[in-house]
């Protein structure tokens, strides 16, 4: 059987996605980009769960976009189940990044409440990105039940996160305004600032939210 100078790229290529330099990884994946070939699908979606460099990870996906969404779309489904926390995390954010709003269905509430702060911060990114007109209370009210989560970076996803879904998210948030945990109802508040206020900053919102709950603001009514 005849090689050719094309299928000899291929395979250079999909060697130079598994070298232990990551600066090869890097170019590997990018000539992977530059010239899409469906043959390069499986071994990318592959190589994103086990990949440890961020810039690599960030050229995967890109190489992934780059590709038919009939073809990438499969693979990066079966990603969103996977046992593996980075899989899952990535796939999410390839999602998010192809934009097909037929993969919305795989943003189950079992999905955008992983246990793995990652995975949950890719999963409420992508919410937003593939969530079909109509469906923006429904998901508001699903990220609420995440509110006062994790530290201060999973806070700051999850608000950006309500924020772009506009005035939708208020009912929500007002609800959470007065749940029994102070860091919901901390959390929720801040949210309603940046909704307000978007160029207002997490970090002040945040604090002025915390003092208002220590002080008696909302959720302490008749206590």
């Amino acid at each position: 059987m005849t090689i050719t100078k094309r299928d000899a790229e291929a395979a250079r290529a999909l060697r130079g996605l598994e070298d232990g330099r990551s600066s090869v990884r890097l170019r590997a994946a990018l000539a992977v980009g530059a010239a899409p070939d469906q043959r390069f699908v499986d071994k990318l979606v592959e190589r994103c769960a086990v990949e440890p460099d961020f810039f690599v990870r960030d050229m995967l996906t890109w190489a992934l976009t780059r590709h038919p969404t009939s073809v990438t779309l499969p693979g990066l489904l079966r990603e969103v189940r996977s046992e593996r926390a980075q899989a899952r995390s990535q796939a999410l954010h390839t999602l998010s990044k192809i934009g097909d709003r037929q993969a919305w269905p795989a943003l189950t509430r079992a999905v955008l409440s992983d246990a793995d702060d990652e995975v949950a911060r890719s999963a409420w990114r992508a919410a937003v990105v593939l969530v079909p007109e109509g469906e923006e209370s429904a998901l508001a009210a699903v990220l609420a039940t995440q509110l006062g989560r994790g530290e201060r970076e999973t806070q700051l996803s999850l608000s950006r996160a309500l924020v772009a879904l506009g005035e939708r998210v208020v009912p929500a948030l007002r609800a959470a305004t007065t749940a029994a945990d102070p860091r919901v109802r901390a959390h929720a508040l801040a949210t309603q600032r940046l909704l307000r206020d978007p160029d207002a900053g997490f970090e002040a919102a945040i604090e002025e939210a915390k003092r208002v709950v220590a002080l008696g603001g909302p959720g302490q009514e008749g206590r």
